[in-house]
């Protein structure tokens, strides 16, 4: 099975409103805690993103992932998968074509920030090599009051 990794683009917007609202309706692995809308989502990512890829799997997108400029050198990341139809290496696929792009803007250095609860998205970016940087306490509330730390997570450029 070979990978696909490219710049997001508009016709891409619906099927990562799928994968990002599943992801939201699992709950407990992003911080959205409200489904977006195609029009939400493509002025918040497409729009807004200096760094958006999404990978494809034969064809069908299977995840995307989007950096943020932070300001000071710094982008914010965040990755999405399809955990529907899961499929191996699509974040590594997705984070190497990130990492190029955010070198190529000449940034200082990428962060992740994930909730406490996140042990998926935590062990992602160490794998990937993110190191710890801040913990931000009871900085996310659930819908059930329950309050969670945001992790940040750096990696250098």
């Amino acid at each position: 099975m070979t990978l696909e990794t490219r710049t997001m683009r508009l016709e891409d917007v619906p099927s990562c409103v799928a994968i990002v609202n599943h992801t939201i309706a699992l709950g407990g692995s992003t911080a959205y805690e409200e489904p977006y809308t195609e029009d939400a989502f493509a002025a918040g990512y497409l729009n807004t993103a200096p760094v958006r890829n999404v990978t494809l799997s034969e064809g069908r997108l299977v995840g995307f992932q989007a950096a943020f400029d932070a300001g000071g050198g710094l982008y914010s990341i965040g990755t999405f998968a399809d955990q529907q139809n899961p499929v191996k290496g699509v974040g590594r696929a997705l984070f190497a074509k990130t990492l190029a792009d955010c070198r190529a803007r000449g940034g200082e250095a990428i962060l992740a920030k994930i909730t406490s609860d996140n042990s998926a998205g935590l062990a992602f970016y160490s794998a990937i090599g993110f190191q710890d940087f801040e913990v931000w306490p009871d900085d996310h509330t659930r819908p059930n009051g329950v309050k969670v730390d945001r992790i940040v997570k750096r990696y250098p450029l």
